[in-house]
């Protein structure tokens, strides 16, 4: 099928990370997944997508960050998601 025949309905779903997905509208979201409110054609949740997820970091990686910033987490942590780090 074609995108251009593509007449699935989305909706736009997020995980605990903040990070998105579009998952068809006739399905349940995935574990860990939670609907957002937006649902439509593909190229309209991508377009909204686009727009609320400005930052692709998961954002136990952003908040990690933030710490790290503020001396809240020793330079020498790993950051989460890493080879070494265990979250």
């Amino acid at each position: 099928m074609s995108e251009e025949d593509d007449s699935t309905t989305y909706i736009v779903v997020r995980n605990d990370d903040e990070q998105y997905a579009l998952w068809p509208a006739y399905r349940d979201p995935p574990l860990g997944s939670f609907a957002v409110g937006m649902s439509g054609t593909k190229a309209a949740c991508l377009a909204y997508v686009k727009e609320v997820w400005t930052d692709l970091r998961p954002r136990r990686v952003r908040d990690w960050m933030e710490r790290q910033r503020a001396g809240a987490v020793p330079a020498k942590e790993d950051p989460p998601g890493s080879a070494s780090s265990p979250g």
